[in-house]
């Protein structure tokens, strides 16, 4: 891996190809076999949200995939120069140790955020909860998801938007009354696999209403003949909890390279 050049020199960047649709698409085996946990690259092809950058192309050897944020390296790191990241990269970065040393290389202050995966081998348990409805979201719910809060609006990020996420049929809400406090989403969508996202709005948290919308999507998502996973941090006790209360077990443990944003903070319900 070369140097990075000292603050405030020219450079000239190496010429990453940024691959076409159909172009990423002829790449799904890069991200086989599936496994729970995040799904960047086969989102960004199921979906269509997010981009490809390939070393060279054809015959690419190593890949840079985002989407909202969420980055993937994939393939072989010492095809990578420094400078291949630099300024490319902002938020969570998912990939193999073997690419921890140019990470670390090119950010200085990349840290490394614990991660708990979980899966949902069977049918979910599913509740409803008390003084809410909860249902899937439809392509008129977009008004309602441009009313979250700036703390939660994340949830449809990785769908482009508020109006792509109402019509995808990947998502369930909680509305108590008339507004929507709950959202859960498939955040990653795979082949085999669905990852969830999972955000309440506060003062409606602790209530049941993660619970009840997260198990109708289970439901949604074992009707497509995939399984869902669920991802969190070891100290978001909440998350576990929630994930627990439908029946999720844990899969395995990993990591993401976090550089340029704060880690985030786990949110927590107010005591009972």
């Amino acid at each position: 891996m070369s140097e990075l050049p000292a603050p405030g020199t020219d450079v000239a960047f190496a010429a990453m190809k940024l691959l076409a649709p159909s172009e990423v698409a002829a790449l799904r085996d890069w991200f086989l076999p599936e496994r729970p946990g995040p799904l960047i690259g086969l989102h960004v092809i199921n979906t269509g949200n997010g981009s490809c950058l390939a070393d060279r192309w054809p015959d690419p050897r190593a890949l840079l995939v985002e989407t909202a944020g969420n980055y993937s390296l994939v393939g072989d790191p010492e095809a990578l120069a420094l400078t291949d990241l630099h300024d490319r990269v902002v938020g969570l970065v998912e990939a193999p140790e073997s690419f921890a040393p140019l990470l670390r290389g090119t950010f200085p202050d990349v840290r490394v955020w614990d991660r708990v995966m979980l899966r949902l081998d069977g049918p979910p348990r599913v509740t409803s909860a008390a003084g809410a409805a909860a249902r899937t979201l439809k392509p008129d719910d977009a008004y309602h998801l441009w009313g979250l809060s700036p703390d939660v609006a994340w949830i449809y990020k990785t769908w482009g938007g508020p109006s792509a996420l109402a019509a995808s049929g990947y998502a369930w809400g909680a509305f108590v009354g008339g507004r929507l406090v709950s959202v859960t989403c498939t955040f990653f969508t795979g082949s085999a696999y669905e990852d969830l996202g999972v955000v309440t709005e506060a003062g409606f948290r602790g209530l049941g209403l993660s619970v009840a919308c997260a198990g109708g999507l289970c439901r949604d998502i074992q009707g497509r003949g995939r399984r869902p996973s669920w991802t969190t941090s070891p100290d978001n006790v909440a998350s576990e909890r929630v994930a627990s209360k439908l029946g999720f077990a844990r899969s395995r443990a990993d990591v993401l390279y976090v550089t340029g944003i704060p880690i985030p903070e786990p949110t927590h319900p107010p005591p009972a």
